[in-house]
């Protein structure tokens, strides 16, 4: 039966562990995707000569612009995982924990993973069935020949940022670079949309075959215990030693009334091509990676501060934690900030509204194994994703 339309009843993001693996083992669908866009641009040169009006050639000069951004509800890092980031065990004061598809590091920060990862990058696949079924069901329906898939091959993430605010679900975006896009009227081992970087050519050793769907390492809304989402209630922001970077009272006893809080770890990347080749042979991440951390806040008590007196202080941390919505709360995800340094204190006032203030701060991420500077990750579900 011809679909109408699509809509989100019937489509999955899958990811998968490295563009060069296949089996269904090495895929996972990701949990709670709200929004995902994907689109593909070619840069051509036209060829002109004296003789000719029109253009007698367009040559492809440089390689094909693949995009791809989604967004999604943050539950307790199961995603952040199967994108590769490093996601400790909540509760574990060591950074030395690792699981499956980062095994390689002995120890480092949330975006190790993005430091160190697969050489070739990953895939991610939009998997869409037929009309009016949902994708995800209960018990799962294999995916087969009457599904399509799209899939996006030697993906590198580029911005990864989580926005938590009053009155909505602290939601993560994320965006990617790629270098090939490819379309299946099949989810049955169809073929790879990932290329051959040393040839430039499709890559053609395996075959994709997907997991069932509604399996999302416990994840599915369906599942007993699972969370859903996380409430912005739930937040718990520990500024304490950030006090001294501020010229209000942001911490403690007469603190001020935080209304949003954003981060963002850019993760932008310089594409390395070379003689003979099509597509880009690397993607390598621009250093050095400076993360911010931005808290917008209700002013209530100022205090005693010399802005002379803060440019001499020394690094902070700062940490934040969202508790899961059982009967006896405990932390679903936590942000470890290290090195953090005040970039700037802005205050709005105006008649009809409450005095607001907006502090950004910056750390700055080290190599793969740095656990004293940068952002750092613990999420209640620290199971291996890929397995």
């Amino acid at each position: 039966m011809a679909r109408n339309r699509v809509i989100y009843q019937s489509e999955g993001l899958y990811v998968s562990r490295d563009a060069s693996l296949g089996t269904a083992a090495d895929n996972e669908q990701l949990a709670r995707v709200q929004s995902a866009n994907y689109s593909f641009t070619i840069n051509r040169q036209d060829v002109n000569q004296f003789g000719d009006l029109a253009r007698i050639d367009s040559l492809v000069l440089d390689p094909p612009t693949v995009s791809l951004d989604f967004s999604y509800y943050l539950t307790d890092g199961f995603n952040e995982r199967a994108l590769g980031f490093f996601v400790q065990q909540t509760g574990v004061n060591t950074n030395s924990q690792r699981d499956a598809n980062a095994a390689v590091l002995s120890s480092g920060n949330f975006a190790s993973g993005q430091l160190a990862g697969p050489v070739s990058g990953i895939n991610f696949y939009i998997v869409t069935s037929p009309n009016g079924d949902d994708l995800n069901q209960a018990p799962p329906v294999a995916l087969g020949s009457s599904d399509t898939v799209i899939g996006i091959g030697n993906a590198y993430l580029t911005d990864y940022s989580v926005e938590m605010a009053v009155g909505s679900l602290p939601t993560v975006s994320v965006t990617a670079e790629a270098a090939n896009m490819n379309s299946v009227d099949t989810a049955t081992a169809f073929e790879n949309p990932a290329v051959d970087q040393e040839a430039g050519t499709k890559f053609t050793a395996s075959t994709v075959t997907l997991p069932d769907p509604n399996i999302s390492g416990g994840l599915a809304v369906k599942d007993v215990g699972a969370i859903s989402a996380l409430r912005p209630g739930d937040i718990t922001l520990s500024l304490t030693n950030l006090n001294s970077d501020s010229l209000v009272v942001i911490d403690g006893t007469d603190s001020a009334h935080v209304q949003s809080a954003n981060i963002s770890v850019p993760l932008s990347r310089t594409t390395i091509d070379r003689l003979g080749s099509r597509f880009p042979f690397a993607r390598e991440v621009d250093f050095p990676v400076s993360c911010t951390f931005s808290v917008s806040a209700v002013v209530s008590e100022t205090q005693a501060k010399n802005l002379a007196d803060i440019l001499e202080l020394g690094e902070s941390e700062a940490h934040l934690t969202i508790n899961d919505q059982q009967s006896t709360p405990a932390p679903a995800i936590e942000y470890k900030f290290k090195g953090l340094k005040i970039d700037s204190q802005s205050f709005s006032s105006s008649i009809g509204s409450n005095k607001t203030v907006d502090l950004t701060f910056s750390t700055q991420i080290g190599g793969p194994n740095d656990e004293t500077n940068g952002v750092f990750m613990s999420g209640a579900g620290y199971n291996p994703v890929f397995v």
